[in-house]
């Protein structure tokens, strides 16, 4: 049977946007390329004119560049209906691709709102509140505890405020008062030192006879200088 009616052959996939728009850019440059070449035709032509003189020979000329004018305006033609299709496949590419853009988008929104009602599934407001009355009550009976910690056992009830308010200004007239004297209190003050004896001074080096002093020399001890004697032998 395959061998009568054959195989289907497979279809080819169909091209994509960018290969149907590289093909046309590369068919826009090949006509480009001929309308530069004809440009440079017609720049001759031009040149023949003005050299030429009115006649057959100036209408020959003429008539070349005529048909070279009318090839370059087919091939803009060409040209600008290239570019629009070249400008359509962008247009088409452009929204193909924020379409895709938006088909991921939406993925990745899906995928977070199902995680995310996971996660409230976990988390419920009653709790939040309960706990937060929990922690309330708990820093209430901290702060009683550390009111009660910090009593003072020394100070009695029943003290009067008034008689210590009284007791209070009654010690601050008295520190006024000892402040008066010299800014120092009366006990505090030191006592009068007695009065220095006067003394006559203690005599310094040795005592020298007064009618030896000038006649006969003295030893370091006071005493007169005993004179060398010689020895004999």
């Amino acid at each position: 049977m395959r061998r009568v009616f054959g195989v289907k052959k497979d279809k080819e996939p169909p091209p994509s946007l960018n290969d149907a728009s590289d093909r046309i850019n590369k068919r826009g440059e090949s006509v480009d390329e001929k309308i530069k070449r004809l440009d440079v035709e017609l720049a001759r032509y031009k040149e023949q004119i003005k050299k030429t003189r009115p006649g057959p020979a100036q209408e020959a000329v003429k008539a070349r560049a005529m048909r070279v004018l009318k090839q370059r305006k087919m091939y803009e033609g060409q040209r600008d209906m290239l570019y629009n299709q070249t400008f359509n496949l962008d247009q088409v590419a452009f929204a193909s691709e924020g379409i895709k853009d938006a088909q991921q988008t939406m993925s990745a929104l899906k995928s977070a709102n199902k995680e995310l009602k996971g996660m409230m599934k976990t988390v419920k407001i009653n709790d939040i509140d309960n706990l937060q009355d929990e922690m309330m009550d708990m820093m209430d009976i901290s702060n009683e505890i550390q009111e009660s910690l910090g009593r003072s056992y020394s100070v009695p009830d029943d003290i009067d405020e008034d008689e210590l308010l009284g007791e209070l200004d009654a010690l601050e007239a008295d520190m006024g008062e000892e402040t008066e004297s010299e800014g120092v209190p009366s006990y505090l003050q030191p006592d009068n030192e007695p009065e220095e004896l006067n003394l006559p001074t203690a005599p310094s080096g040795h005592a020298v006879p007064a009618g030896r002093a000038n006649n006969q020399a003295v030893d370091e001890f006071g005493f007169p200088a005993v004179p060398n004697a010689s020895l004999r032998n």
